[in-house]
């Protein structure tokens, strides 16, 4: 197989020669000012070696990528008392639709999904006020990448206060519900200020190792989550990850992946990388179109997919 770093490269080489890049996510006032020409890629392996191709250290917003991380800490607080409140399956509507709680007594469909992930807010909740949730928070994904310069663009979180007129409505109508047990201001101040880290590809694949490991942080050894904790979250990433576009994902790339609006996207081949792509036009379903396109070809290349027989072999890029 050719040497990885090869491989990234001529990915972003075609990636930057692409004419058909998907649409900006304009509803957001800070992203609808992005350069759309944008492309990044990083890949961390099992060895702890790095590869960067593109703009894989410009920052961006990670937007939903946050939730895989959100669901870490409160699956960490919780335990599996969260799936009485949060579902697992996939929601075959767009990320931030409504009409699913109305049948579902206000138990969104998963915790990837906007009302998912505000449940999720509301958990983390239970043991401070905001603005320690909100720095607890930043120091689990400065511990994940071991980089302290991370930090939350407030910027983007007033940006979407302002503007986030129908998690507003997700929030209410859940709290009418009883699924939100603490003031929705705060709960959405919350889930605001996470969407709106701001990382770039290197530090998100950083952040993504202990997914590779079967929970276990590479760098510390340290315990991040079970082993059995970590499977359940790849499984979700996998199933509802790209929202109403999961199973096309899982389709054509094979991989448990989370996108998230600003064009992230990360995914994980267990045992063998954790991979973070960038891009910031979305496709019609709210997903990077050239991300996917960038790991489509990457699997292509390392045979990374779950369903091949040998996913978790990480091929050898020595001399």
């Amino acid at each position: 197989m050719a040497d990885l770093q090869h491989i990234l490269d001529d990915i972003a080489h075609d990636m930057a020669g692409a004419t058909e890049r998907g649409r900006i996510a304009d509803y957001i006032p800070d992203l609808a000012a992005v350069d759309p020409r944008h492309f990044g890629i990083a890949v961390v392996d099992a060895d702890g070696r790095t590869f960067l191709a593109g703009d894989a250290t410009t920052r961006f917003s990670v937007q939903s990528i946050t939730k895989v991380f959100s669901l870490t800490m409160a699956l960490g607080t919780t335990g599996d008392a969260l799936w009485q409140r949060v579902g697992r399956e996939p929601s075959g509507t767009a990320f931030n639709s409504i009409v699913q709680l109305e049948t579902e007594q206000g138990i969104p469909r998963n915790p990837f999904i906007n009302a998912g992930a505000i449940v999720i807010a509301d958990v983390l909740l239970a043991r401070h006020e905001p603005r320690e949730t909100i720095a607890e928070f930043v120091r689990f994904i400065r511990q994940l990448t071991g980089d302290d310069s991370i930090v939350i663009d407030r910027h983007v979180a007033a940006g979407e206060q302002a503007t986030g007129y129908r998690n507003v409505a997700l929030a209410n109508y859940m709290r009418a519900f009883g699924n939100i047990r603490h003031p929705v201001e705060k709960v959405l101040g919350t889930y605001f200020h996470q969407c709106a880290l701001a990382m770039d590809c290197r530090q998100l694949a950083m952040a993504g190792r202990y997914l590779m490991m079967g929970g276990t942080d590479p760098e510390t050894g340290r315990s991040v989550v079970t082993s059995q904790r970590a499977r359940r979250i790849l499984a979700l990433m996998l199933t509802c990850g790209h929202y109403d576009a999961s199973g096309d994902f899982a389709f054509r790339v094979g991989l448990p992946g989370k996108s998230g609006v600003g064009g992230g996207i990360l995914a994980i081949a267990p045992g063998s990388a954790s991979i973070a792509v960038w891009s910031p036009g979305l496709d019609a379903k709210g997903n990077s179109l050239l991300g996917r396109r960038a790991l489509e070809r990457l699997v292509q290349h390392t045979g990374w997919s779950v369903f091949e027989p040998m996913a978790c072999v990480m091929p050898d890029n020595r001399p």
